[in-house]
């Protein structure tokens, strides 16, 4: 897929403010400091376009990039990050679990996760809970590039065992020094856009 038109997003931070339109739209859901920014402009090719911030905790609305004047990339808070207050955090839940379970567009989700690490303890509940609503997740392993090659196959099971993966779940490791990944990603969207 070729991404010839991006307009700046659409910010929400409740149902009312949701784009019009029956436009299909794909969640990026992932911890604080995972990549999201940097892995929208790595799919968009685009240069800052999503902004990155070394400071964790910069999305604190729901934005609704449009792409191709034919679907629509959801960017959502980032989760667990500790130094922004609980108050905070319970909003956040509240916007993305009322994204989830009030938008019929949503067609796909892609959980981002750090492939350095095991997923945290609000990963795995996180992965649950988009499980609990059946929606059709795939797993993005991010900073694919900064795991050894000696490494990658004991943190591709690291990952897969502790998300309790399945043979049906998508799992795709992803660079944006590289773009691995990229492709499968627009190729998962293309799909929903032909039906």
């Amino acid at each position: 897929m070729q991404i010839d038109k991006v307009l700046e997003p659409v910010i929400a931070i409740r149902v009312s403010q949701y784009p019009e339109g029956n436009y299909p739209e794909f969640l990026l859901l992932g911890r604080s400091n995972v990549g999201k920014s940097s892995f929208i402009n790595t799919l968009i090719e685009r240069k800052n376009f999503a902004r990155t911030s070394s400071k964790p905790g910069k999305t604190q609305t729901l934005n609704f990039y449009f792409i191709n004047d034919s679907f629509y990339l959801v960017d959502v808070p980032g989760y667990g990050y500790a130094s922004v207050s609980k108050d905070i955090q319970k909003k956040f839940g509240i916007m993305i679990e009322d994204y989830l379970k009030n938008r019929s567009n949503l067609k796909h989700v892609f959980l981002l996760i750090d492939y350095r690490h095991k997923p945290t303890e609000d990963d795995i509940l996180m992965y649950n809970f988009l499980k609990y609503y059946h929606l059709n997740i795939t797993v993005v392993a991010t900073k694919y590039d900064k795991v050894t090659k000696n490494n990658r196959a004991k943190q591709d099971k690291l990952i897969k065992d502790t998300l309790k993966l399945t043979e049906d779940d998508s799992f795709i490791e992803s660079s944006t020094i590289t773009k691995k990944g990229r492709n499968e990603v627009l190729d998962i969207i293309s799909s929903y856009l032909e039906k």
